[in-house]
């Protein structure tokens, strides 16, 4: 089963993202891939393979992908996100977040998580299905 993936990176982190992908291209190959602007740009020339690309994150591309999560049409957001450089549209990265745990959407800010779920067997388990809260 072909699941969508958002894939979005602060700038210090999108070097990581790259390498991560890169890493696991057969994979992510295999399912649609969604980013924010700069990112799935960035992917795009990287891997060679279709990347949607919304706004960037501070022109509401993390909100697009939020609105995604809303409409129960995303399974996976990793996002490489930079604790440590707070970015002007924090807030929206925070909605993102909040959404995900909301929605009980598998999300990964960093490369050992975001490992653990591609190479988990229930990422490719056609039979198993992520509990979705009934509001």
């Amino acid at each position: 089963m072909q699941k969508t993936i958002a894939l979005v990176a602060h700038d210090h982190r999108k070097p990581d993202l790259v390498k991560w992908s890169l890493a696991h291209k057969a994979k992510l190959s295999k399912h649609k891939l969604v980013a924010t602007g700069t990112t799935g740009g960035i992917l795009q020339k990287a891997l060679n393979l279709d990347v949607h690309c919304f706004n960037s994150g501070p022109l509401g591309g993390d909100q697009q992908i939020g609105a995604l999560i809303a409409e129960q049409k995303l399974d996976c957001l990793v996002f490489f996100w930079d604790p440590l450089n707070p970015a002007p549209h924090d807030p929206d990265v925070k909605a993102l977040l909040r959404m995900c745990s909301v929605w009980n959407i598998p999300v990964a800010c960093n490369m050992a998580t975001a490992d653990m779920i591609v190479t988990s067997p229930l990422f490719v388990d056609d039979t198993y299905l992520r509990e979705i809260p009934n509001f």
